[in-house]
């Protein structure tokens, strides 16, 4: 989906070209009439939609923010003040375009989610025979054949095969897990290089992913009603001030007064009363931060979002891509005989997984090439599902295979206690290496999580699809005494409202598509962006563009610090407007000294916000 496919972003974009034109010729002191008509263009094209809106409100008997905006827009437009107008009518635009952007985007995610199951599946009936059927016609009790590279097309449990199956997409697991009779699967994940018969026990609607879906929807759907809460409150004040301007219109009317002066106090209570000030008190130093937190990496989707992180009480993080890098690498080389080197084990490995597609060979793979080996070629290369590959290097047999015939190894068991995962080189069949291989925590998780502690008073809590010793594992490198383990969505999302049952304002970082039901659970969502899954970017309230987790606790602290210059600014703005609604109501308020009045809070407050924009803001929240 395109920017540009939103029409109130074209509006927006068009109303704040029209705006800066008119502000550009009011400065250069270009004739009235052309920078009254830029700035009515930016009334008309900013502002029709919500005008639109607020009449159906109305008409529906309810008074909203927006119309507030507009009458305040049109009342400063007729005593002359059209500047201050037309800066309304763009902040709205601006404002209600970019929260119709997110809904579109979150929407189209959510849809592209169910691409992850196939379209068709190979249903073997009774006789033995193949037919391609939509997926989407599955009932449990259906058997299924899924060959190599394949994804499954329903939940299951395998009854003739075996194969690694990568089911990273919905438990967050950075290594295949090997599936045989038996064994649970998941529709959507991704099948290795064996043949797989699977029995359906769930109905397409039923599956995993349908009900990560689900669980999104209806989690932003309970987030929609937090928002209305918040709308019902601007309505309220809309309708106040609505109706203190008309008592201040009709009743000196009523009583004789004349019609000019009676107007000309009614629209200056209307302006020094229009929350112009107050929502630059808010959104100034949100904006900043957030333009600040994007130019270090992190995209913050709106300024409720940055508000919302300020109040973050607790950090659940996942483990895969979130604290760990979320791919395999090599981690321990050990020659069994004391003639090799370490290098001459990982070159022979290399030279028969160089034709492997498997994550642990690619990493086997990759590991040789940083060491600038040279890996040499292999003949007659075969993989054989949950044992391994081999092939012919220089004439000699050579295989790579798991470690569960050699754990009568002390080597093998050494590196296990590690919590690696470990394959065995064999040279004419006798093991002669033993290669570790982990998903490699990132450099910066532990200064991440003590910086995450000290911010909340609370150290983050671990929630993760991986099983429960790898989890402590990492958990106790990086200083995280909570940990949740072998949890599918639904389970993290259960995690997730318990905490906020105990009162607590939680902020979940997560990278995988088994991690979105939880984003949109939670207060706040933070996603790992650089290998994100599609639905955990467009899910999440802000994503690291550099996939860096030290940025996590440096744009919670600019969001507190934000927080508090709102906090400042509002109370600014509060006095200010307080001072100049009680002149006008009980005494004789010069319009003119309403509007510098009115003008000169809303430059402070914004002024005092746009400090955020500035490196040093940046250095400040990042310091450990």
């Amino acid at each position: 989906m395109q920017l540009t496919d939103v029409t109130s972003v074209r509006w927006a974009a068009t109303a704040t070209v029209l705006f800066a034109a008119g502000l550009a010729a009011q400065l250069a002191e270009a004739p009235p009439w052309l920078w009254w008509t830029l700035y009515l263009g930016c009334y008309v094209t900013g502002g029709w939609g919500s005008a639109v809106d607020g009449i159906r409100e109305l008409a529906a008997k309810r008074l909203d923010v927006d119309l507030l905006m507009i009458l305040a827009a049109v009342g400063a437009a007729a005593i002359g003040q059209i500047f201050d107008g037309a800066l309304l009518i763009v902040i709205f635009a601006i404002s209600g375009s970019l929260e119709e952007l997110a809904t579109r985007r979150t929407a189209h995610s959510v849809r592209s989610l169910l691409d992850l199951a196939p379209d068709r599946a190979t249903r073997v009936d009774e006789g033995g025979h193949e037919i391609v059927v939509p997926a989407a016609q599955l009932k449990s009790g259906d058997c299924v054949l899924v060959r190599p590279g394949e994804r499954l097309p329903g939940d299951g449990a395998v009854v003739a095969g075996s194969s690694d199956v990568d089911q990273s997409s919905i438990t967050g697991e950075a290594m295949p897990v090997l599936k045989a009779t038996g064994d649970e699967v998941f529709a959507g994940t991704l099948n290795g290089t064996g043949v797989l018969q699977v029995r359906v026990v769930r109905d397409s609607s039923e599956t995993v992913v349908a009900r990560i879906v689900a669980m999104v929807a209806e989690a932003s759907a309970t987030k929609a009603r937090t928002q209305m809460r918040i709308e019902k409150l601007e309505q309220r004040y809309s309708v106040g001030v609505v109706l203190a301007t008309l008592a201040l219109f009709g009743v000196p009317l009523a009583l004789g007064a004349e019609l000019q002066p009676t107007l000309l106090r009614a629209m200056t209570f209307m302006i020094v009363a229009s929350p112009c000030a107050l929502v630059l008190a808010t959104m100034p130093p949100l904006l900043s931060a957030i333009a600040n937190a994007g130019r270090h990496g992190v995209l913050v989707k709106s300024a409720t979002v940055m508000e919302r992180l300020s109040a973050a009480t607790v950090v659940v993080l996942d483990k895969t891509g979130t604290l760990t890098e979320g791919a395999p690498g090599v981690t321990a080389v050990v020659p069994l005989d004391a003639d090799r080197t370490s290098d001459e084990i990982l070159g022979l490995a290399a030279a028969v997984e160089q034709s492997s597609e498997h994550p642990l060979g690619r990493a086997v793979t990759e590991a040789a090439r940083r060491r600038g080996l040279v890996v040499a070629g292999s003949d007659a290369f075969r993989a054989v599902p949950g044992r391994g590959v081999r092939g012919a290097v220089d004439g000699r047999q050579v295989a790579v295979t798991g470690a569960d015939e050699y754990r009568r190894l002390a080597a093998v068991r050494a590196v296990e206690d590690t919590g690696a995962t470990v394959v065995v080189v064999l040279e004419e069949g006798r093991p002669v290496g033993v290669i570790g291989l982990t998903d490699r925590l990132r450099p910066d998780a532990a200064a991440a999580v003590a910086a995450l502690t000290e911010l909340t008073e609370r150290a983050p809590i671990l929630l993760t699809g991986d099983s429960d010793t790898v989890a402590r594992r990492v958990a106790a490198q990086v200083g995280i005494p909570e940990v949740h383990a072998g949890l599918l969505p639904d389970g993290k999302v259960a995690a997730i409202r318990r905490l906020q049952e105990a009162g607590e304002q939680v902020l979940i970082v997560g990278d995988g598509i088994n991690d979105a039901p939880a984003m949109a659970a939670a207060d706040t969502s933070i996603a790992m962006g650089l290998r994100g899954a599609d639905l955990s970017i467009e899910t999440a309230d802000a994503v690291t563009v550099r996939d860096e987790l030290l940025s996590v606790p440096a744009v919670l602290a600019l969001a507190r610090r934000a927080k508090r210059v709102v906090t400042a600014n509002l109370v600014i703005a509060a006095v200010a407007i307080a001072v100049l609604v009680s002149w006008d109501v009980f005494g004789d308020l010069p319009l003119p000294l309403g509007v510098a009045g009115h003008e000169g809070s809303t430059v402070v407050v914004a002024l005092n916000g746009l400090r955020l924009l500035t490196n040093r803001a940046w250095r400040r929240a990042a310091m450990p």
